[in-house]
């Protein structure tokens, strides 16, 4: 009798102790920064290790942030497309800044990237995903377009094709369009697809 109370002790003590335990983190939510909300400043090194504030890297109109891999087929099927984007809307008032999140592509291994595929945009190493895991971004390559006042206008694929021969959307670049027009982005959110971020577990 004593044998099974000190067994049903331990037990009790094992069953607080496992309750005691950090719960597994869920799921980070898609939608962490809702659309009409303003993205706070904030500041990541880029492939050079050199700083960079939001604030500075702004579009006199509008912004976008696209969330890019070295390793991923989706994002890299992406590369021209995104690389003749920033061309574009340079002069026009819109920056483009690539933002890599993945923990197992390394700052070196970004800078290489860019310069072999033509990406001239700024892209940053957001060590430890923390930008990644505020505005909710989930895959790459997957956009936020913000406007000049820095508010969440747009977020999700850049187009409807992996493959370029296929594009019927142009997403982005029709939210991009409205928000130099001076107009509403009709459709501010169209779910992005590509390669999950490669997060600090």
């Amino acid at each position: 009798m004593k044998k099974l109370s000190t067994l049903a002790l331990i037990l009790l003590a094992a069953s607080f102790a496992l309750a005691a335990l950090p719960s597994a983190p869920e799921e980070k939510a898609a939608s962490a920064v809702a659309i009409g909300s303003v993205v706070g400043d904030f500041s990541l090194p880029d492939a050079s290790g050199r700083e960079h504030s939001l604030s500075r890297l702004k579009g006199a109109k509008g912004t976008v942030l696209i969330f890019v891999a070295t390793k991923c087929p989706v994002s890299n099927a992406y590369n021209a497309r995104m690389a003749k984007l920033a061309a574009d809307y340079r002069a026009r008032g819109i920056n483009v800044v690539g933002i890599n999140s993945n923990h197992t592509e390394p700052a070196a291994e970004i800078k290489q990237h860019a310069a072999d595929n033509g990406l001239a945009f700024t892209i940053l190493k957001d060590e430890g995903n923390r930008i990644a895991d505020r505005l909710g971004a989930q895959v790459t390559p997957e956009a936020y377009l913000l406007d000049a006042n820095g508010k969440l206008v747009y977020r999700g694929r850049i187009d409807n094709s992996r493959n370029g021969d296929n594009i019927t959307a142009n997403d982005l670049r029709d939210a991009v369009e409205a928000v130099i027009a001076g107009k509403p982005v009709e459709k501010a959110e169209v779910r992005a697809f590509g390669c999950s971020i490669k997060r600090v577990s």
